[in-house]
């Protein structure tokens, strides 16, 4: 039972990685030559910002948001659909308001993000 268990295991790692390398590659482009993954990993500042819309957001996720936006808006886009951030339990609806928050002025407000559209 325990190499049975092992195996489902293994198996479910191996197509959840597999998943996670083609969301990359479509995820890529949108963040230019930036893997979708380091595009996320670069924005961990703002993980409490982007579950709590009362939460203060942190100087470090205000200035990572605002290059992201200056050299590839459309990459937060991806990154806040992904299911990179699904795994986080970001909600995009919650996240897609942080560069209002942090007074970004050359913000893409009304920009469709998804079903979400950018205050």
């Amino acid at each position: 039972m325990k190499g049975f268990i092992a195996a489902v295991m293994v198996v479910m790692v191996v197509l959840s990685s597999q998943y996670v390398r083609e969301v990359d590659g479509a995820g890529g482009s949108a963040c230019g030559r930036t893997p979708i993954r380091s595009a996320a990993a670069s924005l961990s500042p703002c993980l409490g910002a982007a579950g709590n819309a009362r939460a203060p957001v942190p100087p470090n996720c205000c200035s990572k948001v605002g290059a992201l936006i200056r050299t590839a808006p459309e990459c937060l886009c991806a990154v806040l659909l992904s299911p990179l951030a699904k795994q986080a339990r970001i909600n995009p609806g919650i996240a897609i308001t942080i560069p209002k928050r942090c007074n970004i002025k050359n913000r893409p407000a009304g920009k469709k993000c998804g079903r979400y559209t950018l205050p």
